[in-house]
């Protein structure tokens, strides 16, 4: 296989400007401004917050085992959201035990 002609990296470019390129683009150093647009943020939905709940792992279960039987019936967009939505909208918080 012929070998092409030309220079090596190495003798195009110097150490330091590599080591600024590496140093400036890959490991955080200056922002350059040409070619850097800001990503716009967004404002935060208010009909809706996410948050973190804790459930035993025999509830989580439960809650999935519910959701897998309500997509076998044709209710493909059913999740576990929706599915402790409809909970709360059908619970009635007089026959809560006091003891759960």
């Amino acid at each position: 296989m012929k070998r092409r002609g030309g220079t090596r990296v190495n003798e195009v470019f110097e150490e330091d400007e590599v080591n600024a390129v590496l140093r400036d683009t890959f490991y955080g150093g200056k922002k350059r401004k040409r070619g850097s647009a800001k990503a716009k943020k967004q404002a935060k939905p208010e009909h809706y917050d996410v948050i973190c709940i804790s459930l035993y792992n025999e509830d989580l279960a439960r809650l999935d085992a519910m959701v897998a039987k309500l997509k076998k019936r044709g209710h493909r967009r059913v999740s576990r959201s929706a599915l402790i939505r409809f909970a709360l909208d059908h619970v009635d918080p007089k026959d809560f035990p006091r003891a759960y």
